[in-house]
């Protein structure tokens, strides 16, 4: 079985280019399973099932969705070999945009929208500085010019990924993406011992732990002050 690790800001156009890719690869016989991971709801699990598409969802609640991907993905890739998938797909959104839940020799793919600003991608971190292929998308809202400029800003952060403009209403670029996806010599049916390809982000203070109020006094662990004699 493939693994596959997908992931972006909210609203990007994950859930839509990652169905229109997975349709192009069942029409060629490929057999696709997805696991869908947010935080407090989502219906996106409706979504893949309209497609015929195999999904669980995860939501983290009160955790960090990185945390809660790396501590369940080994159970989520058991469920996948099961199920005799020939793909299995994770999709997570990046909500802080520091969020790093790509595994070392797992294909990463990062989704970012057109629509974002063009400065966005300096403001993201691992999630796609270390991402294999940068997915945009939403640039038939946009001109040439402004898809070019933001393309040229996401390989500054991110140089040696592959770029791709797909439109995820009309799935315009899916299939090119669904031939890097797949690969019949690739088969995945252990994580344990591999590493992520960056740290999550780390927080242990009182705050983690349930404390609601404001002041220093309250403050213990891992807490980074802002330094306001710069100038």
């Amino acid at each position: 079985m493939n693994l596959i690790t997908i992931s972006g800001p909210p609203s990007s156009g994950k859930t839509a280019v990652t169905i229109k890719t997975a349709e192009t690869l069942m029409q060629r016989g490929v057999k696709v399973g997805a696991v869908k991971f947010d935080c407090l709801y989502t219906d996106d699990d409706v979504l893949y099932q309209r497609a015929g598409i195999p999904v669980k969802k995860g939501l983290s609640g009160s955790l960090c969705p990185d945390h809660y991907f790396v501590s369940n993905i080994e159970a989520v890739l058991d469920w996948g070999l099961k199920e005799n998938f020939d793909l299995l797909i994770s999709e997570s959104a990046g909500l802080c945009n520091r969020c790093s839940p790509y595994i070392k020799d797992i294909k990463a793919i990062c989704v970012i929208d057109n629509l974002s600003g063009i400065n966005t991608p300096r403001k993201i971190g691992p999630m796609l500085r270390m991402a294999d292929i940068v997915v945009i998308t939403k640039g038939d809202i946009v001109s040439q010019a402004e898809r070019e400029v933001f393309a040229s800003r996401v390989n500054a952060v991110n140089p040696t990924a592959i770029v791709m403009h797909i439109n995820g209403l009309t799935g315009q670029g899916a299939y090119e993406l669904s031939t890097l996806l797949y690969d019949e010599k690739v088969h995945i049916d252990s994580l344990k011992g591999r590493k992520l390809r960056f740290s999550m982000p780390s927080a242990l203070c009182s705050y983690c732990l349930g404390e609601t109020r404001i002041g220093e006094s309250y403050q213990m662990g891992n807490v980074r002050k802002i330094n306001l004699d710069e100038k």
